[in-house]
């Protein structure tokens, strides 16, 4: 299920700000509202029309190990995200051979683990490459989490990125000593 959240801006009474997660996308004609994401390992793709005055922005992440099959399975979600921006743009009167992208996110974000990252980063490019859609900019991979705004209609992005740990994994918490004798449990 595609869903976003229109929420005021903190900029001007006029801009709309439409907050995108995991698996969402939103497509606009509207020059007053902007897009916004938090991306980690994932990645946000913005792409536009530019004659139109039509962007949109999707959110995915690519799960899988390191294997064909599931590495198959896995670039599934993103196709599906990004046909779904892609077509969302077609019936908003975009034409596939004026878009225009924008990409975003992909870091590695814990180490030890697969580089999920970087997989949802070569998957974006390839279909970028696919489509024949030009990518005139945006920031992939590295070892930070992003904030990314974009306002499609402009084409206008801004990043900055959060604090190294903002992904970190949970530390281990201690257990506090258990008194000697048990100790009580109340129950009510």
């Amino acid at each position: 299920m595609i869903r976003t959240r229109l929420a005021p801006s903190a900029g001007s009474e006029s801009e709309r700000t439409v907050h995108i997660i995991q698996g969402e996308y939103h497509v606009t004609g509207d020059p007053s509202v902007m897009l916004t994401t938090l991306l980690g390992s994932c990645v946000a793709a913005c792409l536009r029309d530019p004659y139109a005055g039509v962007g949109g922005m999707n959110h995915f992440l690519l799960p899988g190990r390191d294997t064909r099959a599931r590495r198959l399975e896995a670039e599934s979600y993103g196709v599906h995200l990004m046909e779904l921006l892609v077509n969302g743009l077609l019936r908003e009167g975009a034409r596939r051979d004026r878009l225009e992208a924008k990409l975003f996110g992909g870091g590695r974000t814990m180490e030890g683990l697969a580089d999920i990252g970087a997989m949802n980063a070569d998957f974006a490019e390839r279909f970028l490459a696919n489509e024949g859609i030009t990518c005139v900019g945006g920031s992939l991979r590295g070892d930070q989490g992003r904030r990314v705004q974009y306002w499609p209609v402009s084409g206008r992005a801004r990043q900055s990125y959060l604090a190294a740990d903002k992904f970190a994994p949970p530390q281990s918490l201690t257990r506090p000593a258990i008194p000697a004798g048990g100790g009580t449990v109340e129950l009510f």
